[in-house]
């Protein structure tokens, strides 16, 4: 079968159910694993000029979606040269990927009638079944289902030693971008909550939502967490480095005891795929560094 991914975490599903080798191309945000995506076509493009800041990128993307505009683009020619059976992409969130409706229309059109699987998972258990539905559609639903139970597993460890050893858990925001500050939502507060942590701003399975900075102050959190979508750890640090702080800043708790952690969103927390329960484990560790967490 032959599989054309148009988001990263898609791509990190087919190559969790070990089935790298029929991915025959991926989209321009694809990074992981490394040695499975470096020499794949790429299929997908941004609309965007680099080297914007996150209030210009911001500036920019509430602009074209006010007109209808899309912010990425499908390389149609090359999708139609590769010939795939089944195009795996979201409907979740149109600044993160291609446009769920732009992807039919592209696929219609194109060859053999490719099977177009849409994944759109509002919170954690959603994941997981996503992935039963990737691997069910490529023919390997018993690989999956034993990949799922192997992740929930480790969730419950998780879960189990939080429960057991935690006495109090820290007041966390998780800012999905930086400039205007956005509160997290989806799965990012689950993830949080299982860690030991209480997310005081972000509503989980909902999207994320733009906040002022007097609400974030006025929330007082003793942690936070800088995910912006898109970028790593590094690259969160240096944009957090460059920006001012808001009057009122040093009021906060994190920022007084310096709990302010950038955190490598593309792999742990902005992709609904397997390593998000990496992220979890990772959290727990930085939320409770004394936290016995059995391993798998």
């Amino acid at each position: 079968m032959r599989i054309a991914s148009l988001l990263p975490s898609a791509t990190e599903i087919v190559c969790a159910l070990g089935l790298a080798d029929q991915l025959v191309g991926v989209s321009h945000e694809c990074d992981y694993p490394p040695d499975v995506v470096h020499d794949l076509p790429r299929l997908t493009y941004s609309t965007l000029p680099p080297g914007l800041s996150s209030a210009e990128i911001d500036a920019e993307v509430s602009a074209r979606l006010r007109r209808g505009e899309s912010l990425y683009r499908v390389d149609e020619t090359l999708l139609a040269a590769l010939q795939p059976d089944v195009i795996i992409t979201q409907e979740l969130c149109d600044v993160c990927a291609v446009a769920f409706g732009d992807v039919c229309h592209v696929a219609a059109n194109l060859p053999g009638n490719p099977r177009v699987i849409s994944l759109t998972p509002p919170g954690l258990e959603a994941i997981f079944a996503d992935v039963r539905v990737v691997a069910a559609a490529l023919g390997v639903a018993a690989r999956g289902e034993r990949l799922v139970k192997r992740l929930q597993a480790r969730v419950e460890r998780v879960a189990e030693a939080v429960q057991r050893y935690v006495t109090y858990r820290p007041r966390v925001f998780a800012m999905e971008w930086l400039d205007p500050p956005f509160a997290a939502g989806h799965w990012v507060p689950e993830m949080i909550a299982l860690a030991g942590g209480n997310e005081v701003l972000g509503i989980a399975g909902q999207p994320s939502f733009r906040l002022t900075w007097e609400q974030v102050i006025a929330a007082q959190p003793e942690i936070i967490l800088l995910i912006p979508c898109g970028y790593d750890a590094d690259a969160a640090r240096r944009e957090w480095e460059a920006l001012p702080k808001p009057p009122g800043w040093e009021t906060m708790p994190a920022a007084r005891d310096g709990r302010i952690y950038p955190f490598d969103a593309n792999s742990y927390c902005s992709r609904p795929a397997p390593r998000v329960v990496d992220g979890i484990e990772q959290l727990a560790r930085l939320f409770h560094p004394d936290l016995p967490l059995a391993t798998a």
